[in-house]
């Protein structure tokens, strides 16, 4: 074992052991459409990409109780490489999921963007989805997401336009892209989320080149894998750097665990209930 060379190093290790070992069981139920309670609203959006050249789409959802005169944070949540925008919604139904959890009131009313990470023309999830430039257009995302969906939904809803009301998040390619573009853009985003992140996540020391601002700027970082999944490395390289760094992150292993949508459900359940609320983890 490494020695530990500061106490806040040390701190901050027994931090993240002991949230490892903290329950993030999810009960039964949770994902399974209930009749007797609130249910938010399922809206497709169209926007102008300056980024691809052409009109994109994506999913927003609104929580139960929405008001146009109330103000909301954003969740923008990603999709892996051989999906979509409607990705989330076929297999992962967050929506579900968020609406047991506001009748609960385990979370804070928010909007949830899902958009297609794949910018390019024709963005469909259809022929070689490993081709090279599909691939290259979930990298050049991160250009149409600041530039052109962030300002359209700030534009049209009644989102907070500050970055400590803005989080990502994502599955697989899609969770690469929200530890890329998240850590990456520290001035436009709090919390940010990886579930069973892909190859495509970046180098820890590319990802957090500087651990003090990353302690000082983020409100959360979440990471968390199957332990049957075969890119469970890159997850678990990331958390080892973080803590080697004394960066405060919650860090999930779900015991048989694979790459798929019971993952990361369990990840939108934990993370959701954890975001644009008061959080003593990174302070």
């Amino acid at each position: 074992m490494k020695k530990i060379t500061s106490l806040s190093s040390f701190l901050v290790l027994c931090f993240v052991q002991h949230a490892i070992a903290q329950q993030f069981d999810v009960p039964k139920g949770f994902d399974v459409p209930r009749h007797d309670v609130a249910h938010g609203h399922i809206d497709t959006i169209h926007y102008a990409s300056t980024t691809v050249g052409t009109e994109r789409r994506a999913i927003v959802y609104t929580p139960p109780g929405f008001s146009p005169g109330k103000k909301y944070p954003v969740l923008y949540l990603l999709h892996g490489i051989g999906g979509d925008e409607f990705e989330w919604l076929n297999n992962g139904h967050p929506q579900v999921i968020l609406d047991n959890l506001y009748a609960e009131d385990k979370i804070s009313p928010m909007i949830v963007v899902l958009p297609n990470g794949r910018a390019m023309k024709d963005d469909r999830a259809s022929g070689d989805i490993f081709n090279r430039e599909k691939v290259q257009a979930f990298a050049t995302f991160e250009r149409d997401l600041l530039t052109d969906l962030i300002p359209f939904i700030e534009g049209n809803f009644p989102a907070y336009t500050d970055r400590e009301h803005r989080a990502i998040a994502g599955l697989s390619m899609g969770g690469g892209q929200s530890l890329n573009f998240g850590l990456g853009n520290l001035d436009k985003f709090a919390w940010v989320g990886g579930f069973s992140s892909a190859p495509n996540t970046k180098s820890p020391e590319e990802l957090i080149p500087d651990p003090a601002a990353a302690k000082k700027l983020l409100k959360l970082l979440w990471i968390s894998c199957g332990d049957q999944d075969n890119l469970i490395r890159f997850s678990q390289q990331t958390h080892d750097y973080l803590t080697a760094h004394g960066v405060p992150h919650l860090y999930h292993v779900l015991p048989g665990g694979k790459h798929d949508f019971e993952v990361w459900k369990n990840g939108l359940y934990q993370f959701s209930q954890r975001i644009f609320k008061p959080n003593d983890l990174m302070k």
